[in-house]
C-alpha cells in the first residue's frame, strides 16, 4: 500500500518523508518492524540498525485510489510517537491510513531522534508546543482532524483533546501512559539531582520498563535506551495536568490496551476509563502484543480499527458532546458501538 507523495502547499521548512522508504527488505519483517540487527541504540546515542528515514518525521498524502469508504483529503491524522521513540514506531499505522485516504502527519518530538542527553534538556511543554503547532498547520487544510499517539504520544494528543474541545474530531491512543505505580517514580525529583539517567534493559526496570517492549520474536523498536530523569520528571508533569482535565474532552475517544505491557501499567487505563466523563470512549484490548503494539502482533487491529473509527465519524464534523455520556464499552475483538446512556 504505497501512499502518495507529500500534500502540495505544506509548511516550508519541516521535514517530509512520503516514498515509504525503510532500506532493504531484508530488515523488516512482514508488517514493517525492523528486525534486531545488533541491539538497541547505544549509550553515546548510536542507532546500530536504524536508516535515515526510521528517525524523521513524515507526511503521507492519502491514496485517491485506496477504497478509503467516503474518505477524503478533508480529513487528517495527526499520529504521535512515544517518549525516546521516534516516528518509526507509528511509521507503518501512517501508511495504512494514509492507504485509506487519510493525510497524516508525523512529527519528531524535541529531543528525539538524535542523543539521549538531548531529551534531557526539554520537557513536556515542548512536546506539547510542537503537537499544537502541527495540529495546527493539519486544520489550515482539512475540514477535520483527528489524532492518534502511541504511549506518550497518547498522553500528548489527550492533553491536545482537553485543550482544543471540538477542534479535535476523534482521539485514538494505544497504552497511553497516565501515570503509575511503581514506588520509584516518586523519587524521581530527588534522584534527578545527583543521577542524570536510567538505562532501560530488555528485562524491564523499576521506573520505566522494558526496553523495545514487543512480544512478536526478533522484532524491536528503533528509540533511545537510556532515559534522561529530567524527562522522566516532565513526563510526570504532563499526567498531573492531563488526568484531572480529562473530563474536558468533548469528543469520541478509541483506546487499545495490551493486557501484558512492561511499559505502561494498567492503572493508565484505568484512569483515562474514568476520567472521560463528557465523550464516548471504546476501549479494546490487545491480547497478543505488548507495549510497543504498532509494531507487534496485533497491530492490524490497531490499524483497521483506526480506520473503522474515522469512517464512522468523518462524516459528522466535530461538535460539543452530545447530551448524556457514553457507557464505556470494553471490547477484546471487532469494535463494538458505544452509545450515549439515556
Amino acid at each position: 500500500m504505497a501512499p502518495a507523495g507529500p500534500r502540495q502547499g505544506a509548511r516550508p521548512g519541516r521535514a517530509r518523508r512520503a516514498d515509504g522508504a525503510h532500506g532493504d527488505d531484508g530488515a523488516r519483517r512482514r508488517g514493517g518492524a525492523r528486525r534486531d540487527e545488533g541491539g538497541a541504540p547505544s549509550r553515546a546515542g548510536g542507532w546500530p540498525g536504524a536508516r535515515p528515514a526510521d528517525l524523521e518525521p513524515f507526511e503521507l498524502a492519502g491514496a485517491r485510489d485506496g477504497g478509503s469508504g467516503g474518505l477524503d483529503d478533508e480529513t487528517g491524522v495527526l499520529l504521535l510517537h512515544g517518549l525516546t521513540a521516534t516516528p518509526y514506531s507509528v511509521r507503518e499505522w501512517g501508511e495504512f491510513l494514509a492507504a485509506a485516504g487519510l493525510t497524516v502527519r508525523c512529527p519528531l518530538l524535541p529531543g528525539h531522534g538524535t542523543r539521549w542527553q538531548d531529551l534531557a534538556s526539554v520537557g513536556w511543554r515542548d512536546w506539547y508546543d510542537a503537537v499544537d503547532d502541527a495540529f495546527e498547520d493539519l486544520r489550515r487544510g482539512h475540514a477535520r482532524v483527528f489524532v492518534m499517539g502511541l504511549s506518550m504520544g497518547g498522553t500528548l494528543v489527550l492533553r491536545l483533546a482537553e485543550e482544543r474541545g471540538a477542534q479535535v474530531a476523534g482521539v485514538v491512543t494505544v497504552n497511553p501512559s497516565l501515570g503509575s505505580d511503581r514506588w520509584a517514580t516518586r523519587l524521581v525529583p530527588l534522584a534527578g539531582r545527583v543521577v542524570r539517567s536510567v538505562r532501560s534493559s530488555p528485562r524491564g526496570g523499576r521506573l520505566y520498563g522494558r526496553y523495545s517492549d514487543i512480544k512478536a520474536p526478533g522484532v524491536r523498536d528503533v528509540g533511545y535506551d537510556e532515559v534522561p530523569l529530567r524527562a522522566f520528571a516532565s513526563l510526570r508533569e504532563l499526567w498531573a495536568v492531563t488526568v484531572p482535565d480529562l473530563h474536558r474532552i468533548v469528543c469520541p475517544v478509541l483506546t487499545f490496551r495490551s493486557v501484558v505491557d512492561h511499559v505502561v501499567e494498567p492503572s493508565s487505563g484505568r484512569r483515562l476509563l474514568a476520567g472521560v466523563t463528557s465523550a464516548p470512549v471504546t476501549e479494546r484490548l490487545l491480547p497478543d502484543s505488548y507495549h510497543v503494539a504498532t509494531l507487534d502482533n496485533d497491530r492490524e487491529t490497531i490499524f483497521q480499527g483506526s480506520v473503522e473509527f474515522v469512517q464512522a465519524l468523518a462524516p459528522v464534523p466535530a461538535t460539543a458532546a452530545r447530551a448524556g455520556v457514553a457507557r464505556v464499552t470494553v471490547a477484546p475483538g471487532p469494535a463494538m458501538a458505544v452509545e450515549p446512556d439515556a
